[in-house]
């Protein structure tokens, strides 16, 4: 590995390419001095028997911080490789919903040693985050907050803070919490240690906090910081009593596990799958997607067949319609994601979905006319014929208008009975699309061509 590099993800991909000296004492010194989410890379990418040696150099101290960076399919490997008692060390390093977040993995008999160890403190917090699903604010919350009296001078709130001596991660802003420990308000750091230190917190604090039901949805939850630009935000129970907060880490890794399924899930495939997992196992989960996009391309081929007639007469029909379903498709996907990302930022609601599909129709016709004018003047220079032109022209239009109308409506559909858009949508978009394109086509030329 050159000395030259400074950079420890460098250093880490040299390793994995260089991994053939199978050097333990390099190895651990590579790990003691890499970031636990580059090394997180480096174990993913290392086939299983590679991956074994490399994981008994890591350092203890990084262990429960790494598991939580894998794929879920490289964890369930690592975890059998660990002892029980390093996994109890280990997740015990951890914050609160860190622990929550690897519980569900671990053995009962490991689970069963961790919650017996932690102090009482310790156990009441892991269980507050555990009574919510793991996909809410409340399964996301950390119940290590620093909360202050509004009625305190800043003076004794920094004497406070100094007595703690260490503050939790990301803190930015004190909780101010009345006798009930209802939320009432934030105070941020940079106020606290800028201000006259006789003021009081009630003065120098925001009111207005943003607050968090612990039901919300995590991708709601990613959607609040965004948009305004948090780093720790409350979350609180329909009551307004404090239970803990989010941290802007937490958010990162709700948005990418968001972008990684959808990009899996448009392909049938799992975000947490291992690229190295068994052939076998592997390929019963890319079997089940292919069966049914072979059961939406026996439909479209079903719809042809309806038409072989037509086509035997005709062959330029056969050599123009994988156009019209390919131009189809293509502007359906365009919709499709957009109505996709729309629904899961908030942003496409009941209130406006009418509005959103009146104005993809407009886009799919406006697109449909162009095209079509395009396509048609191709097929007439190409055949000589003015009616294939026509023909296709208005096929176009048809496809696209239906397209639109798919790829707004399909994921509403499928948000409401409780499946995930990003998985079914694109191929029941395709099919949509496929049949629609090649009935349209075939069906106005056998009207008007034979």
């Amino acid at each position: 590995m050159s000395e030259q590099a400074t950079n420890p993800r460098e250093n880490l991909q040299e390793l994995i390419q260089e991994f053939s000296t199978r050097d333990p004492e390099r190895l651990k010194q590579s790990f003691a001095t890499a970031h636990p989410a580059d090394t997180a890379d480096v174990l993913e990418a290392l086939p299983p028997e590679e991956r074994q040696l490399a994981w008994s150099c890591v350092p203890a101290e990084q262990i429960s911080e790494i598991l939580l960076q894998v794929p879920e399919g490289v964890r369930d490997g690592l975890i059998a490789q660990t002892e029980p008692q390093a996994l109890v060390e280990a997740v015990l390093r951890a914050d609160t919903d860190d622990v929550a977040d690897l519980l569900p993995a671990l053995a009962d008999e490991v689970v069963s040693e961790i919650l017996f160890t932690m102090d009482r403190e310790a156990r009441e917090r892991l269980d507050a985050v555990l009574s919510y699903p793991e996909d809410t604010a409340g399964g996301l919350m950390d119940g290590h907050t620093v909360s202050v009296r509004r009625d305190i001078t800043l003076e004794t709130a920094l004497r406070y803070l100094r007595r703690r001596e260490e503050l939790p991660e990301y803190t930015n802003r004190l909780f101010v919490v009345d006798r009930q420990n209802r939320l009432v308000g934030t105070l941020l750091l940079t106020k606290l240690l800028t201000s006259d230190p006789s003021m009081r917190v009630r003065d120098a604090m925001d009111a207005d906090p943003v607050r968090i039901d612990s039901l919300t949805p995590d991708s709601e939850v990613a959607a609040i910081f965004e948009r305004y630009d948090l780093v720790t935000a409350a979350v609180v129970d329909n009551e307004g009593h404090l239970l803990g907060r989010i941290t802007i880490d937490d958010v990162v890794d709700v948005m990418r596990d968001q972008a990684g399924h959808e990009v899996m899930a448009r392909a049938g495939l799992s975000e947490e799958e291992d690229i190295f997992a068994p052939v076998g196992r592997s390929a019963r989960g890319r079997a089940v997607w292919l069966g049914v996009n072979l059961v939406t391309a026996f439909i479209a081929a079903w719809v042809i067949g309806k038409f072989e007639a037509t086509i035997e007469q005709l062959v330029a029909l056969a050599v123009l319609m994988p156009v019209v379903a390919s131009m189809g498709g293509n502007a359906g996907s365009q919709t499709l994601t957009l109505v996709i990302r729309g629904l899961s930022q908030g942003t496409i609601t009941a209130g406006n979905s009418r509005q959103v599909l009146r104005h993809e129709l407009a886009v799919g016709g406006l697109n449909g006319l162009l095209w079509a004018i395009v396509v048609a003047v191709v097929a007439i220079l190409w055949y000589g014929n003015w009616w294939l032109g026509l023909i296709i022209a208005l096929a176009m239009v048809i496809n696209l208008g239906f397209a639109a109308l798919a790829g707004v409506a399909l994921p509403i559909v499928f948000r409401k009975l409780g499946i995930d858009p990003a998985l079914a949508g694109g191929v029941a978009l395709t099919t949509v699309t496929d049949v629609v394109g090649f009935l349209a086509f075939l069906g106005l030329a056998a009207i008007f061509l034979v």
